[in-house]
């Protein structure tokens, strides 16, 4: 599991939401491959937990308790990266993001959740990118991998801000490799689609549809697991992605390539589930 990482324990790799889900497996990935992993994460118990798998497997972890939409959590981020890493950051994973708070169609929504979404979505991938590139530069390389999604490439009624802010992630990744390329620094991101976390666990997403239908909605026939991702990350921070930069890999069994968007036949909202309902 480590190779697509690079075993080097000298490395230090900042996960933000490196707890659960996607970036629980990202943070295990590294740990794995030997890295001291920087875990910032709302969910103490969660981070505990991880940061003890972390270490189990052969990595070292240290725990910023936080929310990283918050300038505080970002400041104290700093500090840990000073103190704990000496200003090191071999890679960033922007990892954070959710489609909540959310309220129906766009003309029904409200302002307080658009900046909201903002926060989780957009403005902590500026704010923690602006607080590491200087040690990189200084170093004379480093990997930055930010989280994007599907759909940020193809229309999710009912989501519209969560979609223009993650179209804004994978656009701020393109500029932001142009500049940061003469340093040695790579910036690429994944979009994942349908993986089975606490955020969006497979239960919930699948319903009272049959499970059969996945068949015909995803290529690759299941669900994806957070590993799927943190696999592709861990690639992008690699050495073996040397040559790589500016991308958006999706990360999704195929329903970019395959699927799209149906109002439901109740005309009760939409489904990317085409069961009729």
């Amino acid at each position: 599991m480590g190779d697509e990482a690079d075993r080097d324990e000298s490395r230090v790799v900042v996960v933000t939401g490196g707890a659960l889900g996607i970036g629980g497996a990202v943070s295990r990935r590294f740990g794995a491959a030997g890295a001291h992993v920087i875990l910032v994460d709302v969910d103490v118990a969660a981070a505990a937990a991880t940061a003890d798998d972390v270490q189990a497997a052969g990595g070292r972890c240290t725990l910023v308790a936080g929310d990283v939409t918050e300038d505080e959590t970002v400041a104290r981020l700093g500090e840990a990266i000073e103190g704990e890493a000496l200003g090191r950051v071999d890679v960033l994973v922007n990892n954070v993001g959710d489609f909540r708070p959310v309220k129906a169609v766009f003309h029904k929504s409200d302002p307080v959740q658009w900046d909201r979404l903002h926060r989780l979505n957009l403005w902590h991938v500026f704010a923690v990118s602006h607080l590491v590139i200087p040690a990189m530069i200084e170093r004379g390389g480093g990997a930055i991998v930010n989280v994007s999604t599907v759909e940020a490439f193809r229309g999710i009624p009912g989501h519209t801000v969560y979609s223009a802010y993650k179209a804004a992630v994978s656009a701020f990744t393109k500029s932001l490799a142009v500049e940061l390329g003469q340093y040695g620094i790579r910036v690429n991101a994944v979009a994942p689609d349908l993986a089975d976390t606490e955020q969006t666990p497979a239960a919930l997403m699948l319903g009272d549809r049959d499970p059969d239908l996945l068949r015909s909605w995803v290529p690759l026939g299941r669900f994806g697991e957070p590993d799927d991702s943190a696999a592709v990350i861990a690639f992008l921070a690699s050495d073996a992605a040397r040559f790589m930069t500016g991308q958006t890999l999706p990360v999704d069994g195929g329903t970019l390539a395959a699927s799209g968007w149906y109002g439901r036949t109740s005309q009760r909202g939409w489904t990317n589930l085409p069961d009729g309902a």
